[in-house]
């Protein structure tokens, strides 16, 4: 039995690399798993955003459905169905484009 613990005690000691191992193995699952695709949804939302035009079918944040009339720099005037109401809201409530041009 003392020899046995003798050998334990001698043995060479890990590589420290070894150590960070898992760490490094969690990180890159996390960031393809997790921040590769927000990235590329941050980047298609951003182009979406930029090539809002008049005529198109948006659906906001807040979930107001409406197609825009006019777009002056970073906010847009929708128009909504069935009253024809006019709203302003920032480029950045629109969640989604529903089609590209209105249904009249």
């Amino acid at each position: 039995m003392l020899l046995i613990l003798f050998n334990l005690q001698n043995a060479p000691a890990a590589n420290p690399i070894v150590g960070f191992l898992p760490i490094l193995l969690i990180f890159a699952i996390f960031y393809f798993l997790l921040f590769m695709p927000m990235q590329r949804q941050r980047k298609r939302q951003q182009k979406m955003l930029s090539e809002l035009q008049n005529g198109n079918v948006v659906l906001t944040n807040g979930g107001i459905l409406g197609t825009i009339v006019a777009i002056e720099g970073d906010t847009l005037i929708i128009r909504v169905k069935p009253d024809n109401v006019k709203l302003q809201v920032a480029r950045n409530a629109v969640a989604s484009l529903i089609s590209g041009e209105a249904n009249q």
